[in-house]
Parts: C-alpha cells; structure tokens; sequence
C-alpha cells in the first residue's frame, strides 16, 4: 500500500453515520466496489471477499478442482498459492519458474501429467506472466488457468488487465499491496455458474440473502465475505491506482535510464508497459555478487525473502494439510496417485535465480533526493 488518508477515511466515516452495514443490504458499499472492479476490467462478475488466500480458494473451487486433481504452481510465489490448491482437496505440483521470475511456460508443458487439471500463473512482485504462451499449453492439454494476481493489482498484458486471461483469477487488497482496504480480496471470471460458485465458498449462506441462481446448488463453506467497511475503503483506494501505477512506472523507467550504460543484467519482463514497477530486479552473475549489491544497494536476495519460495513452504513440504489426519489431501485416497515430490533440492533453476536475483523496491512517493541517492548507490555497486 502506497497512499492513503482522508478519502478512505471519508468513505468509512460515511457508512458508519449512515449505512447499510450489512453485505446484503440494499446499496451496500459490497455491491459498489464489485461494479466498479468489474466495469474498470472490463468483466461481468467480481466477488469480493476477506483476503487474497480466500479469493484464491473460491477461484479453484469455483473451477470445481479437488480431490484427485493436480495443480502446478511456481516455485516462486506466497505460500498461499500452494495453500489454497489444499485446501480445495487437490495436490500442488511445483514447477520452476524462469528468469522473468514467473512460472516458465517450458516447465509447464514438461510437468503436465495424467492427473494435471490446472495451472496457476502467479504475477509476481508486481511483474506479468507469459500469458499468451501459457494459455496455448494450457489449451493443449485441457487445464485450468487460475490467475493468481495478488501481487499485481492494475497490471497488464499486451494491454489486457491480467485476471481476465484466464478461466478465473484472483487479487489481494491486504497492506502490503499496490492498494489496500486493510484485509481483502476478489476474484474476477466472465463465467456466471464459476461466480455464482465463488460466492457460495465465500458465503455458505449467499443464496439466502440473493436467491439461488439456475445451475448452482448450495454447499457448506465457511465465511469470508467482505465487510462493507472494508469495500468503501476499496473504493477509494481503487480510483488511486491508475496515478499510483503512472508515477511508478515513471520513477522505474528514470532510474533505468541513469543506469543503462552499466554492466547490470536486470530481469527479463514480459510487457515493461504493463508491470506494475513496484520492484527493480538485477540479475548478478553469482549469489556472492547478489549478496554485495544487495548490502550496497539496500536491496534483497529474493531466496531469502521467506514464504515467497516453495524451500520455506513448510506446511506443504512436510504435508501438513488439514488440521485433522482425515480431512489432510496429502493423506487421501484420491490422491495417492498424485505427485508429491517435496524436498528442498527440487527446481534448482529456480534456487539459482532467485539466489542471484537482488530486488530493489519502488515507491511512487520517492522524492528526487530519494531517487538520485538510489542511483548513487547501484552506479557505485554495479561500476
């Protein structure tokens, strides 16, 4: 989260002396926030809920992935990515991802198996994934495509909003994203039975308040809807993201630009219009190289930001799925024939980059000192 003050507040302020207070209200502040997120995507339907994880575990659900099911997931990405496939009851496979630091489409295409029904690309760190090269290898061999958008809220690719290349995809509003209400989430699909799907593992008890749709049966799930405190917030903080977005793109592109004549590799990107800029990757030859411009810098090694690589994934790596032995994927009989090769030493390419990988974080309020004083410290590094 980058700015926030009085027109999120103004928003709160205005719900508490006024209402409706309740998510299923008439002219909540839900409903609102979910027209303006799906008219700004250009998609039909836009389901709010508490975070980013939940939107995820809807999105699958939605999709009706679970036992049986395998889902390849990048072995870059938050720890949630890998949670929410258990928590539908399906197995995550890890796949490597590329210099670009997304989920390489090769892997994919090699890791598909007999038991394969999706694929989660992950947008991370603000930066957009292959989309179009994933969506052919997904086309091919019949699966999922899930986009995991929570690091990449108001990203692009070839112009189009990532979320909506996919069957479904997901975004997080917590507080450390581009935007925030505190604690959020949504998913976003043009499918109206996988939203109507959504909404019920979002909210059990949806039908009661909105009516049961043709097509859909209720089922149990617990309760993670929005509040519409949380949605007012959204609201403004969403009408803040087309500037947010212009100024760190702008900021990146100058320090690039002070820098270009230096022998530093950055990390390839996929569409540099339409990546968020929340982050400048350098590729250095060797971890011991990343480790200096990263302490000179004042950067981070990305394989030591923890949760973010499938190695500190711990509740997966010792499967641990459910907090009772009867209801853990890991230990279902579905399952037994689904890959679940987790060790440490497993998608060393990825441990490699990520261990050479140096990020240096963007901010759209950085002021010109700021900014000058940056490109002081990577022009002495990288000289």
């Amino acid at each position: 989260m980058y700015r926030i003050g009085k027109p999120e507040s103004d928003a709160v302020a205005k719900i508490i002396e006024n209402g409706p207070y309740f998510r299923y209200d008439r002219g909540n502040a839900c409903d609102e926030a979910e027209r303006l997120l799906a008219a700004s995507l250009g998609v039909e339907h836009v389901c709010l809920s508490s975070s980013g994880n939940t939107a995820l575990i809807a999105a699958l659900a939605a999709m009706k992935l679970g036992p049986g099911d395998e889902v390849l997931v990048p072995a870059h990405a938050y720890l949630a990515c890998a949670t929410a496939v258990v928590a539908v009851g399906a197995i995550p496979v890890i796949v490597d991802i590329d210099e670009s630091l997304t989920i390489n489409p090769d892997a994919i295409a090699e890791t598909v198996g007999p038991r394969t029904r999706a694929v989660i690309p992950v947008h991370m760190w603000g930066l957009v994934c292959k989309m179009d090269a994933i969506l052919e290898i997904a086309g091919h061999h019949k699966l999922v495509v899930v986009e995991d958008a929570c690091q990449c809220v108001g990203g692009t690719y070839r112009g189009r909003p990532v979320t909506t290349w996919g069957n479904i995809g997901a975004f997080s509003f917590n507080a450390y994203k581009n935007i925030t209400c505190g604690e959020g989430g949504a998913v976003i699909t043009t499918d109206p039975i996988a939203a109507d799907r959504a909404r019920c593992m979002i909210d059990g008890c949806h039908f009661f308040w909105n009516g049961q749709p043709e097509g859909v049966r209720p089922f149990c799930s617990a309760g993670t809807r929005s509040s519409v405190f949380s949605a007012a917030m959204l609201t403004a903080q969403w009408q803040r993201l087309p500037e947010i977005l212009a100024t760190m793109r702008r900021q990146k592109a100058m320090i690039l630009e002070a820098t270009r004549d230096l022998a530093l590799q950055h990390n390839p990107c996929h569409d540099t219009a339409g990546e968020c800029a929340t982050h400048i990757m350098y590729l250095l030859p060797d971890a011991g190289r990343a480790d200096q411009f990263a302490a000179a810098v004042g950067g981070t090694i990305l394989h030591h930001t923890g949760r973010h690589t499938f190695t500190d994934w711990e509740p997966i790596l010792k499967k641990r799925g459910a907090h009772h032995p009867a209801m853990d994927p890991f230990r279902m009989a579905a399952n037994r024939g689904c890959r679940m090769n987790y060790t440490p030493d497993i998608c060393p390419a990825s441990r490699d980059i990520l261990r050479r990988t140096v990020s240096v974080p963007n901010h759209p309020d950085r002021t010109d000192v700021e900014r000058n004083e940056l490109i002081r410290r990577i022009r002495a590094a990288g000289e």
